[in-house]
Parts: C-alpha cells; structure tokens; sequence
C-alpha cells in the first residue's frame, strides 16, 4: 500500500514534462544553422527571427542549474560565461577560462554553450 502523501498525478506529470521536452529539444535541434548563429553573433540582443527566438525562450527556460550567466570580470570591459549551480549560497563556477571583451561578444559566447548542450543531449 502506498503512502497517503504518494501522488499518482506527480508522477504522470513528470513523465509528460520530459517527453514534451525530448520532444522539444529534437525539434531545435533541426532549425540550429549557421544562419541562425551568425544572426546572434550579428545582434545578441533585440529583435530576432522566429527559429533564433524560439531557441533563445528555451534556454531561458531552463532550470537553473541548467543555465549560463556572464560575470563581469571587469566593468564595461571584461566578462566571462559561468554555470549557475542552482542551489542558494553556491557560487556560479566559471566553464572555461576564455575572457570576453564586450558583452555583445559574451552573450554570444554563452549562445554557443547554449547550442553544444543542446545539441549533445
């Protein structure tokens, strides 16, 4: 017998959270081109076609420690892509030592961490 806390629901609810999810990550995967990259390399931030639009939303809904975030190495001058760990009072951890010049050229570095993970699961 099961636990009167246990809640059947929980469990089909997860079940079809991932499988909608595989099923949205094999779609992105097919509209990731090279004009899509170039066309976030070009403007990062602003308005975007619907494919760079659509992934973007994705990785912004993430979990948390799912996700990339820029540390500012140095104000308006140096910056750095991390991974969120997703649990307060633990520290972003840097994914590699490259340092960005601009923020336009940061957030487009973090796109392309964005797109590898995508892209590898």
């Amino acid at each position: 017998m099961l636990p009167l806390e246990y809640d059947r629901s929980q469990d089909r609810d997860i079940i079809v959270r991932d499988r909608f999810d595989t099923l949205r990550r094999e779609f992105l995967r097919t509209i990731v081109t090279p004009e899509v990259i170039e066309e976030h390399r070009r403007s990062p931030l602003g308005q975007h076609s619907e494919r760079l639009e659509r992934l973007l939303i994705y990785f912004r809904q993430r979990p948390l420690d799912e996700r990339y975030a820029l540390r500012t190495v140095e104000p308006f001058g140096k910056y750095q892509v991390v991974r969120l760990s997703g649990h307060r009072g633990t520290p972003p951890r840097a994914v590699d030592e490259t340092i960005y010049a601009s923020a336009n050229e940061a957030l487009h570095g973090l796109f392309l961490h964005c797109i590898r993970d995508l892209l590898e699961t």
